[in-house]
């Protein structure tokens, strides 16, 4: 059976489009008609594929107004697309309107959380006094977070850190892998590797199996600082932290050392600050003593010494520990430690 393609069937269909075309008013008649017309199963697309099974003698006559036919519904389609969106956007309101010459909409900048930016402060003090700073692992050694620290397995003094042990045990069925309590760790891995002169600052987060409240939180930063050398003294240690605490919270702070207990020093103090609030006098942040605790320190105990190879006959040493969380609540009157960890933007954007 011949097909029915002739040249007046495709100026029928040519014509029939044109004309529906002028009508349409937005971009989805517009695609429905191109589809309708032009697409894989359009009519026009349809007729023009039974061209293939006319005699040779009619299939390039038919053929070429097939495709002017096609040719100018294309171009007709362009056209009509290109008048839809004029129209389109001369028609917004002038509220909808890009006005290119105002100024873009400011991009947010970060910034560093407030505990990273104490950090930095303090190590930068103790850069400026000589001091390198070092990081150690989280998931600590027992040998290196307790023992060589001079804190044997059984002794009380262990329980003054309620330590998040990790399910790894030794040959004896003891458990010897721990979150680390505290950055101090460092003191015995540092001297392992390095002879002395050590002058080191040792920035890290810690953590404690405890209940949380506006002055303790389960996970905080601590920054641990070592000197060792031949003929370091109590007085340097003293003087090292005078000039750290006038660094940090000015040249006018009055700062106090008191005899306190810790394992691993000997002797051990607490370095203290007259109130920023009560300028000494007394009130409700420091309870009415006058002074601000702000870390623990003392001379390397000699036992400390000799379990990394130093002859404590020949060389001593100080350290220290401090919470950098601690320092930037008396820096910026900050009353509970968790909201430092509670990101509220509200918070943060203060620092």
């Amino acid at each position: 059976m011949q097909p029915t393609v002739t040249p007046e069937a495709i100026d029928e269909i040519r014509e029939e489009a044109l004309g529906k075309l002028d009508s349409l008013e937005d971009l989805d008649e517009v695609e429905s008609w191109r589809v309708a017309y032009l697409g894989r199963k359009g009519r026009l697309s349809s007729i023009l594929r039974d061209i293939g099974g006319l005699p040779q003698e009619e299939r390039r006559a038919v053929g070429a107004v097939g495709n002017r036919s096609r040719s100018l519904l294309e171009e007709r389609l362009s056209q009509r697309l290109e008048a839809i969106k004029s129209a389109g956007l001369a028609g917004l309101a002038d509220t909808d309107r890009i006005d290119v010459t105002l100024p873009g909409r400011p991009i947010a900048v970060g910034r560093l959380h407030p505990t990273t930016q104490i950090v930095r402060e303090i190590c930068s003090a103790f850069m400026a006094m000589g001091f390198q700073v070092v990081e150690g692992p989280e998931v600590e050694w027992d040998r290196y977070n307790f023992e060589l620290l001079n804190i044997p397995r059984d002794h009380p003094a262990r329980d003054m850190w309620n330590s998040l042990w990790i399910d790894h045990r030794n040959e004896r069925g003891e458990h010897n892998m721990l979150l680390r309590t505290h950055t101090s760790p460092m003191q015995a891995r540092v001297m392992e590797k390095m002879r002395p002169p050590v002058r080191v600052i040792v920035p890290g987060k810690c953590y404690r199996y405890e209940a949380t409240d506006a002055t303790h939180e389960w996970h905080f930063y601590q920054v641990e600082g070592l000197a060792v050398d031949d003929g370091i003294t109590f007085a340097d240690l003293k003087g090292t932290l005078y000039e750290f605490a006038r660094r940090v919270f000015g040249s006018d702070r009055r700062v106090r050392f008191r005899c306190d207990y810790f394992p691993f020093v000997e002797p051990g103090v607490d370095m203290s600050i007259d109130c920023f609030s009560c300028q000494g006098g007394g009130c409700r942040i420091c309870r009415d003593t006058g002074w601000i605790e702000i870390m623990g320190a003392g001379m390397v105990h000699p036992k400390v010494l000799e379990g990394v190879g130093y002859d404590p006959r020949v060389y001593t040493g100080f350290a220290f520990g401090l919470g950098p969380e601690r320092i930037a609540m008396l820096k910026y009157g900050i009353d509970d430690i968790r909201l430092f960890y509670s990101n509220d933007l509200r918070f943060l954007r203060q620092f």
